[in-house]
């Protein structure tokens, strides 16, 4: 952080007041930082990943020359209009100088004896972590063949894994920066195309309403006193753990209903005519 920023952030802190931002709209997203990438593919991969979990700031180690009409702007779809242009050359020196850095690998130590790949955290537990971390912070990935070397990593803050296969856990450049930057997302992303999902679960006096049904269903079809008993139970198990909405049990009450239904009315036909009952166990 330059001397200028770290003024300002001061003369906010003791300003207060309306003046004073909060911490979710001071708090900075990650920056993505390759160290030498050699496919321009995978660059304009990673540019696409970042605009897809709301990341702009691409910050490129001696990268490969990156063509309007080459790779790198093929792969990395409405990414080509912003991020990638917008990428910044540094050196790896200026990385490590100006940011809370994360260094990624797949190879991982197993133990403390060598602390250059250890301890590691997954994914899951970086974006934690780093949930509590208010500096500049880089994200950093290394070379497609041979990732961030012991030397390089030795110099980062923390280094993250993603849990792969044991037999092969080395994942593509794009591929692991697009699952990273996934697992990242509630740091990075403040509303996702998705719907709401939350669920509310029908009235507790429809649900019983459904039980009571179902009960008189199980009689209508002949069922011993006891296997009813154990078929009731199962179903008030598995609606406590279904949590059904007020349509689903509505639907099933109106099913349960209309075929308990036909059951009596079998058995009235069967009566008035002296036949034979459907099958009974």
């Amino acid at each position: 952080m330059s001397e200028g920023d770290a003024n300002d952030a001061k003369d906010a802190n003791d300003a207060g007041g309306e003046g004073a931002p909060d911490e979710s709209s001071t708090r900075r997203k990650p920056v993505v930082v390759v160290v030498e990438p050699e496919t321009p593919g995978n660059v304009g991969t990673i540019a696409r990943a970042m605009k897809n979990f709301g990341l702009s700031d691409l910050k490129l180690v001696d990268p490969p020359e990156l063509d309007e009409d080459g790779e790198a702007y093929g792969f990395a779809g409405h990414a080509r209009e912003d991020v990638l242009p917008n990428a910044d050359e540094v050196t790896f020196e200026e990385v490590v100088e100006n940011y809370h850095t994360v260094g990624t690998t797949a190879i991982t130590g197993e133990d403390d004896r060598r602390h250059e790949r250890w301890p590691f955290k997954t994914p899951e537990e970086l974006r934690e972590s780093l949930a509590t971390v208010d500096a500049p912070t880089a994200i950093v990935f290394g070379r497609e063949g041979r990732g961030l070397n012991n030397e390089e990593l030795s110099r980062l803050d923390e280094v993250c894994s993603i849990p792969a296969a044991d037999d092969y856990p080395v994942l593509n450049l794009g591929q692991a920066a697009t699952v990273l930057l996934y697992e990242l997302r509630d740091l990075t992303v403040e509303e996702t195309q998705l719907p709401d999902t939350a669920v509310t679960r029908a009235p507790e006096e429809d649900v019983e309403r459904l039980h009571d049904l179902f009960g008189d269903f199980l009689a209508a079809t002949g069922q011993r006193e006891h296997r009813r008993e154990k078929n009731e139970l199962l179903l008030r198990r598995l609606l406590g753990r279904a949590h059904p909405t007020e349509r689903e049990v509505h639907s099933l009450l109106g099913t349960v209903r209309k075929a308990t239904t036909k059951l009596e009315h079998a058995d009235y036909l069967a009566a008035k005519h002296d036949e034979p009952a459907y099958p009974r166990e």
